[in-house]
C-alpha cells in the first residue's frame, strides 16, 4: 500500500545549525533550551517544555559551557529555596546573535525558498 502525500507547510521554515569544528555546534535545538532557560529559570523546566529529559537538557547545557569561552547558562543547585538557573550575559548574547542570524538568513533566503517550494507537489503554490 502506497503512502499518501504528505502536505507540504504553506509556510516553510528555515532551521540553522552552525558547526564549529568537529565538537561544538549550535543549532535550534539548543537555542530554544537557552530561550526556554531565560523564561522558566530551570533547566528542568526548560527540558520539560520541549519534551526532553533533565538528563538530556543537563547535557547540552555542559556542551554549550564547554564549548564557550564564557558559560552560557549558571545554575544553583536546590535545597530549602530550590535550585535554578539563569543564562549569562554569554548566554543571551550567543542567543540574540543566533536569533538574528535566523532572521536574516530567513529575508535573505526568502525568494529561493519560495522557488524551491513552488516546485514541490501539494503545495498551494506548486498546484
Amino acid at each position: 500500500m502506497a503512502d499518501a502525500p504528505r502536505k507540504a507547510p504553506d509556510n516553510p521554515s528555515l532551521r540553522i545549525r552552525i558547526l564549529f569544528g568537529e565538537d561544538a555546534m549550535l543549532g535550534p535545538g539548543k537555542a530554544d533550551l537557552l530561550e526556554r532557560i531565560g523564561e522558566t529559570g530551570s533547566i528542568a523546566a526548560a527540558g520539560r517544555a520541549m519534551s526532553m529529559s533533565y538528563k538530556r537538557a543537563w547535557m547540552l547545557v555542559m556542551e554549550m559551557n564547554a564549548a564557550f569561552r564564557d558559560p552560557l547558562v549558571e545554575s544553583t543547585r536546590g535545597g530549602a529555596r530550590g535550585g535554578g538557573a539563569r543564562l549569562t550575559d554569554a548566554g543571551s548574547t550567543v542567543l540574540a546573535h543566533y536569533r538574528k542570524l535566523e532572521d536574516i538568513t530567513a529575508k535573505a533566503g526568502a525568494e529561493r525558498i519560495g522557488a524551491i517550494q513552488s516546485m514541490l507537489r501539494n503545495t498551494p503554490i506548486g498546484r
